[in-house]
């Protein structure tokens, strides 16, 4: 029997509903779990990643600690797969961009309603800001592309089970169109 291949999962600056939408395959889960291995995945809630043949990763840039996962992710994946209109353009995130990281900070912990003793944090815990939020592909090379957000659990099992079998991904549009 060949190796099965190794998929990794993660997410970024975003909502997790890319994540929603793997889950959302449903029993098809059983078919895709006789073809390939999970790494890290909410699947069997591994945190680390390790060498993987494919790489899912939603969300787009925002602070120190997803350029981090980002870069690590990238030299643990064979194949890396924006999954998700934050990973593919910055998505909702993104919206700050037209702000300083100033002023995001100051609307979020100084000038917001109701705000009780009201400072902007200082926690060497808490990652720093980027001055934007990035789509991932600014940052390091993509493979893939899977649009949605999220994509639709169809679009997940056809994109997997294209890129598994070694056919050219061919999404129909019923599973990616938004009318």
């Amino acid at each position: 029997m060949n190796e099965k291949i190794r998929i990794a999962t993660t997410s970024l600056a975003g909502c997790f509903g890319c994540h929603m939408s793997l889950l959302d395959i449903d029993e098809r889960l059983l078919d895709l779990i006789q073809l390939v291995e999970f790494d890290r995945s909410p699947i069997n809630d591994i945190k680390q990643v390790g060498q993987a043949d494919v790489g899912l990763i939603e969300g787009g840039i925002a602070n120190t600690d997803n350029l981090e996962v980002l870069e690590q992710f990238r030299s643990h994946c064979r194949i890396l797969v924006a999954v998700g209109a934050c990973a593919i353009n910055g998505g909702v995130p993104a919206m700050r961009n037209q702000y300083s990281v100033k002023e995001c900070l100051e609307e979020s912990y100084t000038n917001c309603m109701g705000v009780e003793n009201p400072q902007i944090p200082n926690d060497p815990e808490i990652p720093l800001l980027l001055n934007q939020v990035h789509p991932i592909h600014e940052l390091v090379k993509v493979d893939y592309f899977l649009p949605g957000c999220p994509p639709s659990g169809d679009a997940i099992w056809t994109f997997l089970n294209e890129l598994i079998e070694g056919r050219p991904i061919s999404l129909p549009y019923t599973q990616i169109h938004y009318d």
